[in-house]
């Protein structure tokens, strides 16, 4: 009964569920032992996970769905029992409770090795805090053969999933990343995470390297930014020992690399690095690469490695949302053990609009302001500590100057700001630069209307909504919106 009632309902699953998805999650799966539950009523169904990743995803995704095919097809209720798998290696890990929700920060750290070694990686938060500017913690000078130790795959232990704050800007790269975590080597491989700075990319593809490590101590990962594997090459090259290159980068299961576009112009680097790429997609390790632009917005690197690039899965990470902005303001306010008020919180994240790390920026700021004036949290006490940073944001900026940069951005004329004209190479800038006007000037709609050649100031509002719908949907423009946002604020 157990084998026949099983295969049947992964069969059901495997009908329902999209292929990838099956073959990643419930295919894998042993077959579970199927008993009364004391009486001829009902039936338990007991399957066992191999890793406490895969156990809270199925928990989360799957089991609702499993119990419900199950007593279809017992006629009778079934409850479905996960538990963990014992390890090869004799190390009894306690099974959670199959009726208990758990956190993904619990799975991640509950009765899992901890990474105890420092490493030269980011300091702990939301976003990379580069120690030369790059990210780059300087490797052996001789490459050995890679061991599971902090010092050795560069890992920060304190940049997880869980201290991560989840929101619409970071939502997919996140979920991809999970995927990745869950299943290295089977999906999305490889992974393709860009956006601006200090959006949380390194933190990110930390966190998967977290969480294969935890999961299976021994694993070959190594986490390095794009320019220390150029120095690597060039040592290399000069004493002409690629064999022990090639011996530290193809042996990994898990290459994570910041920057990629910090290869642009360097053809031997990019040869090396395409071997490494082909030999370790060639033995299914996976490779998760960071950059600040999306792989054919990458300029000067080879064609046949931007579509390799763009061959698994790329992501964008977007500048956080307010909403967003106030949970991770909150959450680094709690793990500094000082609660942040959230009228607080509130002032600084609309405010502080760039990036996750100037948004910790600020926020040191005021913790340190509130400490060192023995005076409370309040927006009062913000605005003090902040004034500085405040004057900055609230100086003048000229529509003038918008229309000046969002030109140069788009390589139009200045003159086509105010003209007549409407193809959609100047009509599509300057309902952006209208748009800009509205977002970062005090002026009225009429207002900007005249200085954009006497336009109605319907004209205008059209473009304010067109603009600002299209940049939610659109992560492309989005991301210009951001660039120019940057450069007009200084």
């Amino acid at each position: 009964m157990s084998l026949d009632l099983w295969q049947r309902g992964c069969e059901r699953l495997a009908a329902e569920l999209p292929e990838q998805q099956f073959n990643t999650w419930i295919r894998p799966l042993p077959e579970a032992e199927v008993q009364d539950a004391g009486g001829a009523d009902a039936i338990v169904v007991s399957l066992r996970v191999p890793n406490r990743f895969k156990l809270d995803w199925i928990r989360n995704q799957y089991a609702g769905r499993i119990e419900s095919i199950l007593t279809e097809l017992a006629g009778k209720p079934a409850r479905l029992e996960l538990a963990l798998a014992a390890r090869d290696a004799g190390v009894a890990r306690p099974a959670l409770p199959a009726n208990q929700p758990v956190a993904l920060g619990q799975v991640l750290h509950n009765g899992l090795r901890p990474v105890t070694a420092k490493t030269h990686e980011p300091a702990p938060g939301y976003s990379n805090g580069h120690a030369n500017g790059h990210g780059v913690a300087s490797l052996p000078a001789e490459p050995a053969t890679p061991a599971p130790s902090a010092t050795r795959h560069r890992i920060n232990p304190a940049l997880t999933f869980d201290t991560l704050v989840p929101g619409r800007a970071n939502q997919m790269a996140r979920t991809a990343a999970l995927h990745v975590a869950g299943a290295p080597g089977a999906m999305y491989n490889p992974l393709f995470i860009y956006g601006g700075v200090g959006l949380g990319k390194t933190h990110l593809i930390h966190a998967v390297g977290n969480a294969l490590l935890r999961d299976k101590p021994d694993a070959r990962v190594l986490y390095l930014h794009a320019e220390q594997f150029i120095s690597d090459v060039v040592k290399n090259y000069q004493r002409k020992t690629f064999d022990e290159l090639k011996a530290k980068y193809h042996s990994l299961d898990l290459l994570l690399i910041d920057d990629v576009q910090f290869f642009a112009g360097k053809d031997r680097t990019q040869e090396e690095f395409f071997n490494a790429f082909e030999a370790l997609l060639a033995k299914r390790a996976h490779i998760i690469m960071t950059s600040d632009t999306y792989p054919k917005g990458l300029v000067d690197i080879d064609e046949r490695l931007t579509s390799r690039f763009d061959a698994g899965l790329t992501v964008a990470i977007e500048p956080p949302e307010l909403e967003m902005r106030v949970a991770i303001l909150i959450k680094k306010a709690e793990a500094e053990q000082t609660p942040m008020p959230e009228d607080v919180a509130f002032f600084i994240a609309k405010n502080v609009r760039a990036n996750v790390r100037e948004l910790e920026g600020a926020l040191r700021k005021v913790l340190a302001y509130s400490r060192f004036s023995h005076k409370e949290i309040n927006i009062q006490l913000a605005r003090e500590a902040l004034k500085d940073l405040l004057s900055i944001q609230n100086r003048q900026i000229s529509v003038e100057n918008i229309q000046k940069t969002v030109a140069d951005f788009y390589k139009i004329k200045i003159a086509d700001m105010y003209s007549k004209k409407r193809p959609a190479s100047i009509a599509r800038p300057r309902q952006i630069a209208m748009y800009l006007a509205k977002e970062l000037t005090q002026k009225s709609l009429p207002e900007i209307g005249e200085l954009f050649g006497g336009r109605d100031h319907t004209t205008v509002l059209h473009a304010v909504r067109k603009i600002g719908g299209e940049r939610q949907k659109n992560t492309e423009l989005n991301q210009q919106l951001h660039v120019l946002e940057q450069t007009l604020k200084g």
